[in-house]
Order: structure tokens, then C-alpha cells, then sequence
């Protein structure tokens, strides 16, 4: 098979897994890994390789900036403390710990490589998680926080992961010069990123072209990745940074149709990357092992069960016990901490090793096997855990939250009304008073549609009537964008209602003016 008749195979392995494990409502991550473990078994699998440079230019831009672009920087800032004390000190503390675990377990493991490894497996992965929260409505505090978390901890992990492997190529590793890197080439990339946003910001406005525009913003992935890279920086953080600066003006930047169409295509585009990966992480095991057939099997075993032990452990204890955290209980602090499961950054960084690394092989079975232990043990355990301790939110909070952000809207399209029934702005005064009664229902129920009036059917100016409730929509979503700013409303509900406006908007553009 050639390369991309392979890509094509694992694609359809992808679908059929994410299917089985939906149906069996079970995180389909760990389903992909078996996967991929079965595919690399087969006759001619085995022998993919992927370059390391590939995972990281390909893969890494896209999801990073997508995890940005798709978050609010108002709820980060709401939960900063306890983002902080788990993408900032959790991370430090268990890529410490894993080193030391793994220099004592890993015969001939450099201080270099062992810091490597426990930069990679500090990362955690919200794909399993946040599935497992939403079915079971889980206070939306709590995956504020798990998702917060992994966005920061990405860009954290990764710029330690930076600074590590050059110590380890060189074998000569210096925690205060690592310290002083992480801080310069951190702080560095998130400034580049922010400087791409607004930079690009401008460019795309001017842009009236749906799929022009789209393109744009996944090129604007890559160009603060490889820029910030190519300027000895942190192109993760610069990726991020740029996604939450322009997903934060998507409202104001995209029109309802583009922004419609873009969401669809990062919800495709980080679906099939991260399901490839996933399916990686099956495929290297084989190779992997054939690498290292002189280790034993217990050996090898020790090692996976010795750093594993220790990424599980090291978060239990920090977020159990950690003052600071914020308003969680200690059954939220328990489901946090049981959330850590890592994956497709932690492989991405895995496979990006270069090949001179000392003990390669070694660092990339144990990332995996990390990887496939969190995935099953806690991936499979959370909802059970969830359910044990009884921390699910009344199933209809969510749809309240949602008719409190969409009532808000309406309130903001009824002031806009009432402005017009005073100035009349130039809109007929039948076309109000038929605003006002829509929107009235609404305020009542929150429910019904917008009908245009049929030809011949009323006298009312249809083409009047298609540009005030144009003008009504950005009146609510306007308010969406208050919203946004109290940070009151999960960014998650933001983002529903607003593909609701969107999809109205976009209905009465396509609606044609000569049967209205």
C-alpha cells in the first residue's frame, strides 16, 4: 500500500472505532489505541514510520490554535488561580517527579532524557474527559476548569519539552538555564502570537469570501508556529495565543455564514488529526517493542507501571490538597483530579522526538503506555466515578443556562425595538409593531419562529421587514458579546446560542425577496 492509500485506511479505521465507541458510550480515544495496536500487527503495517518534524509542523499548529480559538480568555481569567496551579505548578512538579522516577527505573537514563519524558507526560488531553462531563452534566465549573487547564498546560508542557531536548541531545542538562529558557522562550512565543492576531485580524476583515477567509485562519495556525519557531521562540504558545485573541473576535470579524461554516470546519479538521493520531499511538507500539526485545517484559512493565503510577499520583495529591484551587468540593477536586488523562500532545511530542535522542525507543514505550494506562484506567473508570460520588448537575441546568443567555438577547433586540418606536430609525411602524409582538412571544417562552410574510398576504414591506430583524439579530448578539465579557455564561453555551443567531441570520439571507 502506498502512503496514501494507508492515510485512507486509517481514516476508515477511525470512523469505524469513534462509531463503536460512541455506541458503546465509551471514550473513543481508548478505542483508537486498540486500534491502532490491531492495524500495526498486520503484515507491511508495522514498518510506518513518521518523521518527527511531520507530527509537529503538521499536527501541532492546527489543534493548538484551534483548542484557543474555540475558548474564552474571560473564563480563563475567571479561573486563572487554579488554571495556574495546574497548567503552571502541576506541570512543573510532574515533569520533576517523572524525571526523578524514571532516572531510578530506566538503566542509563540521562538527567537530559528523563526530563524530556517528564515533559511530555505532563500534558493533559480533555478529548476523553470533557465527552464523559458533557453526557453526564457535570458542573460546568468543573470543566471550565479541566479544559482551562489543558489549553495552558499544552503550551506549558511543550515549551519544557523545548528547552529539554537540546540538553538532552547535548547531554549536559542545567536546571537553572532550562528555568531561564522557559521563561524567555515562553514568554516570547505568547507575545509573537498575539502579535500575528492582530496583525491578521485586519487583513481578514477585509476578506468577503467565505472559504478565503477559512483558509486564512488555518494558515494563520502555522504562521505563528513556524515564525515564532524560526525566531527561537515558543511556536505552542504563540499557536494558542493567537486562537484565543481572533476566536475571541470571531463575533465581530466573521459573518454569521462564515463563522458557521468555519466552525464546522475545525470541528472536522482537530476530529481526523486527533483520531490519526490516536491511531499512531497503536501503530509505533509494535516497532517500539521490536526496539526494545532485549528488555524483558517485566522490565519493561516496571518501567510503564513505575512513571504511570506517578503521573496519577502526583495529581491526586496536588489537587486533593492544593489551597487555592477555588470553589470545588472535594468530590469536584476528586473528579478533577481523576481527569488527567493524556494523549494526543503528549504523542505528538513523543513522535516529534529527534532520533539522536538518547533511549528514544525507551521515552516513546513509556509515553505510549502512559498514554494507553490514563486512557483506560481513568478514561473508563470517570463516568463510574462521576456517578459514585453524585456530583451531576439537574439534567435541565444546562437548557436554564441557555434560556437566561438567549433571554438576554431577546432583551437587547426588545430595547433596540423600543428605540425604534420612539426615532422610528427609518423602519415603517407596522414592521415595529410586528418586532415587538415576536419578540414579546419570545420574552414569554423563548421559543417560535420568524415567519416572513408571504406575497400578497400582508402589506408590509418584506424587504423592510428581512433588514430589521438583520438588525435585531446584531442587537442580540451584541448582548452575546456582554455575556462573553461578564464571563457569567460557559463559553460553551456562548457559542450554542450564537450559532442559533447564526443560523437565523444566515435563513433570512437566503430568504428570496420576491416570495416573501
Amino acid at each position: 500500500m502506498d502512503d496514501i492509500e494507508i492515510l485512507l485506511a486509517l481514516l476508515a479505521v477511525a470512523a469505524g472505532a469513534v462509531w463503536v465507541a460512541r455506541a458503546l458510550e465509551i471514550p473513543y480515544p481508548f478505542l483508537l489505541v486498540l486500534a491502532g495496536v490491531g492495524v500495526g500487527y498486520l503484515p507491511g503495517v508495522s514498518e510506518i514510520e513518521v518523521e518527527p518534524d511531520v507530527i509537529f509542523l503538521v499536527f501541532l499548529p492546527p489543534l493548538l490554535h484551534a483548542a484557543g480559538w474555540l475558548s474564552s480568555p474571560r473564563h480563563l481569567r475567571n479561573y486563572a488561580t487554579g488554571v495556574t496551579l495546574l497548567a503552571g505548578v502541576l506541570v512543573l512538579l510532574t515533569t520533576g517527579a517523572v524525571a526523578v522516577v524514571a532516572h531510578a527505573v530506566i538503566p542509563g537514563l540521562g538527567w537530559g532524557p528523563a526530563f524530556v519524558l517528564g515533559a511530555i507526560v505532563s500534558a493533559t488531553d480533555t478529548v476523553a474527559a470533557t465527552a464523559v462531563f458533557r453526557r453526564l452534566g457535570v458542573p460546568e465549573r468543573v470543566v471550565a476548569l479541566v479544559e482551562g487547564e489543558s489549553l495552558v498546560n499544552d503550551g506549558t508542557a511543550l515549551v519544557v519539552y523545548r528547552t529539554a531536548v537540546p540538553a538532552a541531545i547535548a547531554g549536559a542538562f542545567s536546571l537553572g538555564d532550562a528555568l531561564h529558557d522557559f521563561l524567555l522562550v515562553g514568554t516570547g512565543g505568547a507575545a509573537f502570537g498575539f502579535a500575528i492576531g492582530w496583525l491578521v485580524r485586519p487583513l481578514r476583515s477585509r476578506i468577503d469570501d467565505d472559504l478565503i477567509e477559512i483558509t486564512v485562519t488555518l494558515l494563520t495556525a502555522y504562521l505563528a508556529f513556524i515564525g515564532a519557531e524560526e525566531l527561537g521562540l515558543s511556536g505552542v504558545l504563540a499557536a494558542v495565543v493567537s486562537g484565543l485573541y481572533l476566536g475571541a473576535r470571531s463575533g465581530q470579524d466573521f459573518s454569521a455564514g462564515t463563522r458557521l461554516k468555519a466552525y464546522s470546519f475545525w470541528e472536522v479538521l482537530v476530529f481526523l488529526l486527533e483520531s490519526v493520531l490516536f491511531i499512531l499511538i497503536g501503530l509505533q507500539f509494535p516497532a517500539v517493542l521490536d526496539a526494545l526485545e532485549e528488555r524483558s517484559a517485566g522490565e519493561l512493565i516496571g518501567w510503564a507501571a513505575a512513571v504511570s503510577a506517578t503521573v496519577i499520583a502526583v495529581r491526586l495529591v496536588w489537587v486533593m490538597l492544593v489551597p487555592g484551587l477555588g470553589p470545588f468540593s472535594s468530590r469536584e477536586r476528586a473528579v478533577v483530579a481523576w481527569s488527567g488523562m493524556r494523549g494526543a500532545i503528549a504523542l505528538a511530542a513523543a513522535l516529534a522526538l529527534p532520533l539522536d535522542v538518547p533511549q528514544r525507543e525507551a521515552l516513546l514505550f513509556v509515553t505510549l503506555a502512559v498514554i494507553a494506562v490514563t486512557l483506560g484506567l481513568q478514561g473508563l473508570t470517570l463516568p463510574l466515578l462521576i456517578r459514585r460520588l453524585g456530583i451531576e448537575d439537574d439534567p435541565g441546568t444546562d437548557d436554564r443556562i441557555k434560556a437566561l443567555a438567549r433571554f438576554r438577547t431577546v432583551e437587547a433586540a426588545q430595547a433596540t425595538i423600543a428605540d425604534l418606536a420612539i426615532s422610528s430609525g427609518g423602519v415603517p411602524m407596522p414592521l415595529v409593531d410586528r418586532a415587538r409582538e415576536m419578540y414579546g412571544e419570545r420574552s414569554r417562552q423563548l421559543a417560535g419562529e420568524c415567519r416572513v410574510p408571504e406575497a400578497g398576504g400582508s402589506d408590509l414591506d418584506p424587504v423592510g421587514w428581512l433588514d430589521l430583524r438583520r438588525r435585531l439579530i446584531e442587537a442580540e448578539r451584541e448582548a452575546l458579546f456582554d455575556l462573553i465579557d461578564e464571563g457569567t455564561v460557559p463559553i460553551s453555551v456562548i457559542r450554542e446560542v450564537e450559532r442559533d443567531l447564526d443560523l437565523e441570520e444566515e435563513r433570512l439571507n437566503r430568504t428570496p425577496v420576491a416570495s416573501a
